[in-house]
């Protein structure tokens, strides 16, 4: 892991390394409009000819995933399986139904009634990652919210690497959840697919979920046409740490979300340069013990960093500069930092709150802002599912109040048949 020394404060190396992202790579992003465009004019016709190439599709028949399929997968996995993802599901509502936007209305002293009026999207597309790993729990993060806000249908698109059956958990997870509309199409052209509609894949209202580079850019490309999420890059973590923290629990962490990819980024902040030390000695003991050892080494290799600091104070500024998608606070008072961070997808507090706990158990999404995002994203929720309308219903007394002033604006703005239509009524009340 590289070593970068803050004892001056953020110096201009040290902002540069926290700011280093610079977006999707655009040789990715013309492909991904390529592909977009063509799913776009040719239909069913350029799906099966990208499924073909990369999903191990033979004809359009094959999109959709049967129902006894995704039933076969739920019968296939375990019971321990089963427990852990119905708990998962009523942590996840549990969480969510607290974020449920609600209508709202109030009466003016004229009379007048204003409010909100909230309603759920028609149909969504979940995407659920399926190249490197499968994640079952991407569906329950996704679909969870959506059902709680009464989204009708939920349509997930899941690449399976070219093999003819779906990964039976991730198929597992949908059955439990009542999606039956699973289709077996990953990439750009699932992204496209959702977003315009063919004739056997509906059209969406909003495309979520996590996925590769020509995933973020394929949803970048084709938002206006639909609702996205956000724009996410590779998994990251930032771990905010002092001279108490446990560096085998922090090592763990870091390499929690560098097996992800080899583009995650990993950061220790600390003020204490002996855990850094132990941290770094940690990371590459525990690395020969991990499955996926070959892709967490070349993320730690690339990206993988120790951020020396003078202060607890200065470390809160430099995990603000980062905005990471995962920020540990692992000190001795980690809820005196929290007032001081404004800057993170999610937040875990104490050295009980392991950053994979909520990637799957603890409640809020693992769907979350990356790269710098979390300082305008915000983490999916159950409100990403809903939509709100204005109600306004206007009294004749607050018209002949407010009225005139929206005739001056009108004015002021040049806009004449505004004013009339204001005017019409003012001299007939």
């Amino acid at each position: 892991m590289k070593v970068i020394e803050l004892n001056n404060g953020l110096t201009a190396e040290g902002i540069k390394v926290l700011k280093q992202w610079e977006g999707i790579p655009r040789e990715i992003s013309v492909t991904a409009a390529r592909i977009v465009a063509d799913v776009r004019m040719r239909g069913d016709d350029a799906v099966l000819a990208y499924g073909r190439a990369y999903d191990g599709i033979e004809s359009a028949a094959d999109f959709l995933v049967p129902e006894n399929q995704l039933e076969d997968a739920y019968r296939q996995v375990g019971d321990a399986f089963k427990k852990a993802m119905d708990q998962a599901i009523v942590n996840i509502e549990r969480y969510h139904e607290r974020l449920v936007q609600e209508d709202f209305q109030f009466i003016t002293e004229g009379g007048s009634i204003l409010g909100s009026r909230v309603t759920p999207l028609e149909r969504v597309a979940v995407y659920v990652p399926g190249g490197k790993a499968a994640y079952p729990s991407t569906v329950l993060m996704c679909a969870v919210p959506a059902i709680l806000a009464g989204v009708k249908e939920i349509c997930i698109f899941s690449p399976n690497g070219g093999a003819r059956e779906i990964n039976p958990y991730v198929g597992a997870a949908a059955y439990r959840l009542g999606i039956r509309r699973f289709y077996r199409i990953g990439g750009a052209q699932a992204v496209a697919a959702a977003a315009y509609g063919t004739d056997i894949i509906p059209k969406v209202n909003k495309i979520v979920g996590p996925g590769n580079a020509y995933v973020a850019a394929a949803k970048k490309e084709v938002f206006g046409a639909v609702d996205i999420d956000m724009i996410a890059g590779p998994s990251e973590i930032a771990v905010l740490a002092d001279a108490e923290a446990n560096p085998e629990w922090v090592a763990a962490d870091l390499l929690s979300q560098a097996e992800h990819d080899e583009m995650a980024r990993c950061f220790l902040i600390t003020d204490s340069r002996i855990l850094g030390e132990q941290v770094a000695a940690a990371v590459y003991r525990q690395l020969g013990k991990l499955q996926r050892a070959s892709v967490a080494q070349k993320a730690i290799k690339s990206n993988g960093y120790i951020l020396i600091t003078p202060d607890l104070d200065t470390a809160a500024e430099a995990a603000n500069l980062i905005a990471p998608e995962h920020l540990e606070i692992n000190t001795r008072s980690p809820m005196d930092l929290l007032p001081k961070i404004r800057n993170a997808g999610a937040i875990f507090l104490g050295p009980y709150s392991a950053e994979p706990i909520g990637d799957y158990l603890a409640g809020p999404n693992h769907v979350l802002p990356t790269y710098g995002t979390a300082a305008f994203f915000s983490p999916l929720s159950v409100s990403d599912f809903q939509k709100r309308s204005s109600l306004i219903c206007y009294s004749r007394e607050d018209l002949l109040t407010m009225g005139p002033y929206a005739v001056e604006i009108a004015e002021a703005e040049g806009l004449t048949a505004h004013a009339a239509a204001l005017k019409g009524r003012l001299e007939y009340v």
